[in-house]
């Protein structure tokens, strides 16, 4: 059996892989079980000099990756990869390793040493997505790493190339093969793995039913778990805000790359009396975008990854329309709609009845809806199955967090949005997953405390 890489930029095979038999991802995970130890003992210095240089080795790659990412998920090329982003997780996390790490001394006396310390969980499973696929596997793979477990890396179908790359760079750097393992697994060796107790820790970046397959196969495992999953992220405009900030803001947060962000908004609320000019605004800028092939300088929207994806925005888009949505991008500024290339839209009278206000659209499509008062968008960013980030935009910080202290929602941004902050833990809540990943949180999740009580006489 192997995956196959359809690239949506003209439906040819791009890459194609071999998965690993049963026995073999079994060997695989026996490797890494044996080769923890050893790197868990290192000093912490030596691991982190060694992740650095393995992540400075993937940027000089960043010519070669680029193309490479358009080809796999359609990222025009324009956009110049995902290394600034990459860098600043991995050396955020390295940077604060020592202090995250280090032991929490309780008494050091002439009687006892009683500490806590904080160990690795042995074998780490990563899953990591197509739409930044970089980034996603760091945020893990990184401070995984750094706190002495070994990497098993499977990235999604449609961007092989990039475990491989890691890989490439890691090894060259001097992390033992052993230690970082890029696989290529079926869906059902994967589940057996987990099932079997193969990992200390898995890590899951991806879909609401993929987050539900990996809580079943790890039923009874005890195995900890971190999930990232769904999202319909909301942008609130206050009747405060700087609206030209806020509209260039929130359309490109929808809208960049091609609507395929964890982050994206995908549902937009506006204070009543700026909502004609924000419609008028947002227009405007979608409709100077260019749809087109992301091997072209010129392209600022390539394709979906995949022609299903879009097809599925399609569907919401249409149904909201049949059911008195106003459509405000007219199809013929975009001509080149069709399979996996999908053009932007801006839907006005949309309510929450509407799927394309409910379920994950991960697409470039966004609804926008006026609202009177903090406490009518604050009902609204609330009536959702998903709570990663919210976007508020205000002129108050004080009104900002008091209005964010009420969504249920993993991050709250003030006047920014779609962006992840390593400082600050990576999380969320409702059928967005579970966990936390970045930030001294991010370390407590990849290691285990471990207490000693030492009596001395």
């Amino acid at each position: 059996m192997t995956i196959q890489c359809i690239s949506p930029i003209d439906g040819s095979l791009y890459a194609e892989r071999p998965v690993l038999t049963s026995e073999d991802a079994g060997a695989a995970v026996a490797r890494a079980n044996a080769a923890q130890f050893d790197w868990a003992s290192r000093p912490l210095q030596e691991r982190v000099s060694l992740v650095l240089d393995g992540v400075a080795r993937v940027g000089a790659m960043n010519d070669e990756i680029v193309p490479e990412l358009a080809h796999q998920m359609g990222r025009p090329i324009r956009y110049g990869g995902e290394f600034g982003g990459f860098d600043e997780r991995a050396s955020y996390m390295a940077g604060i390793a020592e202090e995250a790490l280090s032991d929490i001394l309780i008494e050091e006396s002439d009687s006892f040493r009683r500490l806590i310390k904080r160990v690795p969980h042995g074998v780490v499973l990563v899953i990591a997505p197509w739409n930044y696929p970089y980034m996603t596997a760091i945020n893990t793979v990184a401070p995984a790493l750094i706190a002495g477990n070994t990497i098993m890396l499977k990235h999604a179908s449609q961007t092989p190339l990039v475990g491989e790359r890691m890989a490439q760079a890691f090894h060259a750097a001097g992390i033992p093969e052993d230690v970082f393992q890029n696989v290529f697994l079926d869906h059902q060796t994967t589940s057996d793995l987990i099932a079997a107790k193969s990992f200390g820790f898995v890590n899951f970046t991806g879909s609401v039913g993929g987050g539900r397959a990996i809580e079943r196969a790890a039923a009874g495992t005890f195995t900890g778990i971190g999930l990232e999953l769904g999202g319909k992220d909301p942008g609130y405009v206050c009747d405060d805000a700087d609206l030209d900030a806020a509209v260039d803001t929130l359309i490109d947060g929808a809208m960049f790359n091609s609507g395929q962000c964890c982050c994206g908004i995908e549902r937009i609320y506006v204070a009543e009396q700026h909502f004609d000019a924000f419609v008028e605004k947002a227009v405007a800028i979608v409709n100077k975008y260019v749809l087109g092939n992301p091997l072209s300088p010129e392209t600022t929207l390539g394709p979906m990854a995949q022609a299903r994806f879009a097809e599925e925005v399609r569907a919401q888009t249409a149904e909201a329309i049949a059911q008195g949505a106003t459509a405000h991008i007219d199809p013929a500024v975009f001509p080149q709609d069709g399979g996996a290339y999908l053009m932007p839209q801006i839907l006005t009278n949309v309510t929450h009845d509407m799927r394309v206000m409910r379920e994950e659209s991960f697409g470039p499509v966004v609804g926008i809806m006026p609202v009177k008062t903090d406490a009518e968008a604050l009902a609204l960013m609330n009536d959702s199955d998903f709570g990663l980030t919210a976007s508020v935009w205000t002129s108050d910080p004080a009104r900002a967090e008091r209005i964010g202290d009420g969504i249920e929602t993993g991050t709250v941004f003030m006047n920014r949005a779609d962006y992840l902050d390593p400082g600050l833990c990576w999380t969320g809540c409702k059928d967005t997953g579970r966990g936390g990943g970045l930030s001294v949180i991010g370390y407590h999740n990849l290691t285990r405390p471990k207490s000693y009580h030492l009596k001395k006489a």
